[in-house]
């Protein structure tokens, strides 16, 4: 398969424009589908209908070897196709129930919401649960993880696998981590990432977080549309990634606050509408508590709903999961008030003194009426 994917193996591209197209991070059929025919004629300096004929070429080729769909199939055999779409479990029964299932593959995953809500974690937790056997809920394959704000901690990943009794060497040893220190780098991790995926078989592609580095360089209005643009190429390419390696593809994001809102949550987040149409699914975590709470804001078959979970030693975790934790570490001090036996003798002394109590009564009423029938005959 390996040879069928060479670029020189498509007509019309000869040894010159596979050298440019390889020095540029293209080097098999799969990454000019994702880099398009625009980038393709920037790069090797052809024109645009030639590069696209080229790109055209490249997709029919994947389609009859059965990389890619048709151009034209029926509702029933896309149906039957999703049917088969791997899910990455996240390890909750209340997460699963909002992705019904779990995070799908061939599909971008954006999270957002302000710092400390728990998106980093739910990263590491299913850079953890992707690794497990397919009957587990995992897909059996790798991770890319692009590192952009340097929040990726091994020692989590030690701690998540250990708390699910899997090996913590071979989780770490499947994690390829990219660290980007600035937008172009950022992006140029991602153009050259198909060599990476295809050889540790990665079916979770991670960028935590995606907008953090175009938000950080491009400061003001008058670079606003420069910063759109990178950006809608950068997550365009993550969804294009996605869909042809099938591998699933999550994107943590940042908010600012919306000052025109007076009422409710003046949450927004970052990237305007460019992030917000590209992504597939997009939820917004928040926190409450010690608890958090996910809601589904964007999909195309899920409900709108929310969801509470926790965050533990097992990365997100189930909130009776916390709250069992929380019960076991309560339990001793509240037994040893109870085995006390001086409690019991403090509880049987108020029923003496209340006795003793009742008789002074009896007696200040058995006064009060006879000095009352001595005081008659005075009134007389």
């Amino acid at each position: 398969m390996v040879e069928d994917l060479r670029l020189d193996s498509l007509e019309g591209v000869g040894p010159v424009t596979t050298r440019k197209m390889s020095d540029a991070g293209i080097h098999n059929i799969m990454d000019l589908i994702v880099r398009g025919p625009v980038e393709i004629s920037e790069i090797t300096g052809m024109d645009k209908d030639t590069a696209a004929k080229i790109v055209n070429k490249a997709r029919l080729h994947l389609v009859e070897g059965g990389l890619l769909a048709k151009d034209f199939v029926s509702a029933a055999e896309i149906y039957k196709r999703r049917q088969s779409i791997g899910k990455i479990t996240t390890g909750t029964n209340c997460l699963d129930t909002l992705f019904d299932g779990g995070v799908e593959t061939q599909a971008l995953t954006e999270v957002y919401g302000e710092f400390g809500c728990g998106k980093t974690q739910f990263a590491h937790t299913l850079s953890v649960m992707v690794q497990k056997p397919k009957e587990e809920g995992g897909l059996d394959g790798g991770v890319l993880y692009i590192d952009t704000e340097n929040t990726f901690r091994p020692e989590r990943i030690v701690t998540i696998a250990k708390a699910h009794g899997m090996d913590p060497d071979k989780v770490l040893d499947r994690i390829i981590v990219a660290r980007a220190y600035n937008s172009a780098h950022q992006t140029l991790i991602l153009e050259e990432s198909g060599p990476v995926i295809e050889e540790n078989n990665v079916k979770l592609l991670v960028v935590d977080s995606a907008v953090g580095l175009f938000r950080a360089e491009y400061l003001g209005r008058g670079t606003l549309a420069i910063r759109q643009q990178k950006l809608n190429h950068f997550v365009h390419m993550l969804v294009r990634i996605a869909e042809t390696y099938d591998c699933a593809a999550l994107a943590t994001n940042q908010v600012m606050a919306s000052p025109d809102v007076f009422f409710g949550d003046p949450t927004r987040p970052v990237g305007g509408n460019v992030v917000a149409h590209t992504s597939t699914y997009r939820i917004y975590f928040k926190k409450s508590g010690k608890k958090r709470i996910a809601r589904m804001v964007d999909s195309p078959h899920h409900p709108e709903e929310e969801v509470i979970f926790a965050l533990g030693e097992a990365g997100v975790i189930d909130p009776e999961e916390a709250e069992k934790k929380t019960k076991k570490a309560k339990e001793p001090k509240v037994e040893t008030i109870i085995e006390t036996p001086e409690v019991e003798k403090i509880t049987e002394t108020p029923k003496v003194e209340t006795i003793t109590e009742t008789s002074e009564v009896e007696k200040v009423e058995s006064t009060v009426d006879t000095e009352s029938d001595n005081l008659e005959p005075l009134e007389e």
